[in-house]
């Protein structure tokens, strides 16, 4: 059945890989930009990673068994990695956190982030603080469909889109354009190429496969829990063509 979902949701992602955005991506500050923008994905994808965690496991006392262990054991793994991967040097850091430091090398505004989660520390309900925060279109409709699916989906739904919407979506040509750039800009793209590479290593490949085993063990054999998987991501990958359409309607992307 995951041949299926995939077959559905093709055409659109297709139209995110093949999208001008990659194309029109040819200097620093167009990097920074797509750097601006492409954060709240990396962010939201972090929020919905917890959410999956929270269904799949125990987080409470006392503990009791929830689930499968292997569900248990997938969604654990990806979340070792994800929170607390390594730096260049080593040090212990969470993809999100990487990627701040990424945007600082390359003098991208992480401000507009940064005040999104100040307002959630600050106890704002993330509806309140997405509407509150200066953000284009693209990104509010893109992150307020990731909390929907937070509060509302059933977990088989959410580990869909995670799977199969989210960050496998950057294809080999980013990260060329990326390499060509910090031949021309060492000091500035490092930690942002470093964070691509890890990202293919780890995620697109060892975090991908865990993925989908989890979205089979959710989904099983039940028709009905494959066709909500496939419409919660062909959603979510119009959103995502609708937060590469902001890169490129900027001003500061030739």
């Amino acid at each position: 059945m995951v041949q299926v979902l995939k077959e559905k949701i093709d055409p659109i992602r297709q139209e995110i890989v093949q999208h001008p955005l990659y194309e029109s991506l040819s200097s620093l500050s167009d990097l920074r930009r797509f750097a601006e923008v492409h954060v709240f994905a990396v962010w939201d994808f972090m929020s919905l990673l917890k959410s999956l965690q929270r269904n799949l496991t125990c987080i409470d006392n006392p503990w009791v068994p929830v689930g499968s262990a292997n569900s248990r054991y997938l969604i654990n793994e990806i979340v070792t990695g994800e929170e607390s991967d390594i730096d260049p040097r080593g040090n212990r850091i969470s993809h999100f956190e990487l990627y701040l430091r990424a945007m600082n090398e390359l003098g991208a505004d992480s401000g507009p982030i940064r005040a999104l989660i100040g307002q959630c520390q600050a106890g704002t309900s993330i509806t309140d603080a997405l509407n509150k925060t200066d953000l284009p279109d693209g990104v509010r409709d893109f992150c307020s469909f990731t909390f929907s699916l937070i509060q509302n989906a059933p977990v088989h739904v959410q580990a869909a889109v995670f799977t199969f919407g989210r960050e496998d979506l950057i294809p080999d040509m980013f990260h060329e354009l990326v390499t060509r750039l910090s031949e021309r800009y060492p000091e500035e793209t490092n930690t942002f190429r470093y964070y691509l590479e890890r990202h293919i290593e780890v995620d697109g490949d060892h975090h991908s496969q865990l993925a989908l085993e989890m979205v089979q063990e959710l989904c099983g054999d039940d028709p009905k829990k494959w066709e909500e998987a496939a419409i919660a991501c062909e959603q979510a990958l119009r959103l995502r063509k609708g937060l590469w359409d902001v890169v490129v309607s900027s001003p500061e992307v030739a």
